[in-house]
């Protein structure tokens, strides 16, 4: 196999993107990067990321493999596990407090920042619309999240999302409310849970 064949597979099995790491693991030089992208009339859509010309652009998925500490939560994760009707606005993601994450919030990104015992509690791969694989948080973790932040949500965002996870064959109620627990919901859980079931 050619250092032309390698990128090939590497640009197919990675849904159209090709990172600058992955080609240095693989033992190709820049220069022969370079070339392949030129060739290949491939897009340079963030630093060492480069996307096939009949690839869709996936925000999240560029937004993860650009920042491999975030955590997709709160509304963007309801979005991703099924549990909201249209598109967040915003994105949202969650870091490990002290994160310098001014470049996420001049994008115009949600972050919040929690403890870092807490950071990676429930964290699960999860697929985007365009098929890619990004970290988000479970389900019941990001129930609990949008509990926390009511008061700053879209009700009805908040209600469907309830609804609709009571309503899931695959919920987890004892991981609810272990995480409730957690983060000191545990009442405000069962009142919601309580009147969902």
């Amino acid at each position: 196999m050619n250092r032309f064949e390698i990128l090939d597979n590497l640009v197919e099995n990675g849904n159209g993107y090709l990172r600058t790491s992955q080609v240095l693991e693989q033992g190709i030089s820049k220069p022969t990067l370079a070339e392949y992208v030129r060739k290949r009339n491939m897009e340079r859509v963030a630093q060492g990321v480069y996307l096939a010309a009949d690839a869709w652009l996936d925000e999240l998925y560029l937004l993860s493999i650009s920042n491999s500490r975030i955590v997709f939560s709160h509304e963007t994760a309801l979005f991703l596990h099924g549990l909201m009707e249209r598109e967040p606005k915003f994105t949202s993601v969650t870091v490990k407090a002290g994160y310098n994450a001014s470049h996420l919030r001049q994008k115009g990104i949600r972050v919040y920042q929690v403890k870092p015992d807490v950071v990676d509690l429930g964290v699960r791969e999860v697929q985007t619309n365009f098929g890619n694989t990004v970290r988000a948080y479970d389900k019941e973790r990001t129930i609990c999240d949008i509990l926390r932040y009511k008061d700053s949500m879209d009700v009805q965002i908040f209600r469907y999302a309830i609804k609709e996870y009571m309503a899931d064959g695959q919920k987890n109620l004892n991981h609810l409310m272990a995480y409730a627990k957690r983060f000191q919901i545990e009442s405000a859980m069962r009142t919601y849970t309580e009147v969902m079931l």
